[in-house]
Formats: C-alpha cells, sequence, structure tokens
C-alpha cells in the first residue's frame, strides 16, 4: 500500500489553471479550454502528448493566439503538469512562474499587459 499522493489528473491541472487565469469564469475561451479538458481523469502523469494536445485546443479556442488569458492558462497547464507540488501555490506566484517558464521572461506585450492587470511582474 503506497503512502504517495496520487499524481492529479490533468482536468485538476486544467481546472486549477483556469480558476487562477479567470477566476470568475467569465472568459469564454478559458472556459472552453476548460471544457475540453473536464472529462479528462486521467493522472497528468500519463499523458503522452500534453504540449501538442494544449497546442490544438488552444488553437480551436483562439486561433489567432489574441487572448492574454488564453495563453496564460496554457501556460500555467504545462507548468503545473510538471511542477504538481505547486497546485495549491499562491495565483499571483504561478502566473509569475508559468510567464517566466513558457516565455522565457519575455512574454509578449498584450499577455504583458494581462499579467500587470492580475498584479504580476515577470
Amino acid at each position: 500500500m503506497s503512502t504517495e499522493p496520487q499524481p492529479p489528473s490533468l482536468s485538476e491541472i486544467v481546472g486549477r489553471a483556469a480558476v487562477v487565469c479567470d477566476p470568475g469564469g467569465a472568459n469564454a475561451g478559458v472556459v472552453s479550454l476548460q471544457q475540453r479538458f473536464e472529462d479528462r481523469d486521467e493522472p497528468v502523469t500519463g499523458v503522452g502528448r500534453l504540449e501538442s494536445e494544449l497546442a490544438e485546443a488552444v488553437g480551436a479556442v483562439d486561433p489567432q493566439r489574441e487572448d492574454p488569458a488564453v495563453a496564460m492558462t496554457s501556460a500555467l497547464i504545462l507548468h503545473l503538469a510538471h511542477r504538481r507540488d505547486q497546485l495549491v501555490a499562491d495565483p499571483k506566484q504561478l502566473l509569475t512562474q508559468a510567464a517566466r517558464d513558457e516565455f522565457a521572461g519575455a512574454p509578449p506585450e498584450h499577455v504583458q499587459g494581462w499579467l500587470a492587470a492580475q498584479g504580476v511582474s515577470v
């Protein structure tokens, strides 16, 4: 009998990222992205092509890649998939680290503006 905690599911990771990036659930792109993964109950560690699946989903909900909340939700999903111990970390800390990871510390201007509106600087 293992005492190790089970890895979170992909749907849990996506749900946490959606709550951090769109706490009120008002952003249609973030909501749509979350819905695409809501039934994915397999452990995130078992998802083999997460980056390509996520890129495809983001392309479907934000084809022009103009929505900074969707961009940061995607960045945060990837961050949390690799840093599962941070699932319950402070939202601002999560956004800061995800932006640094995904955009090598230099997010596009529209994402920088969105992050600044959230009280986050990279």
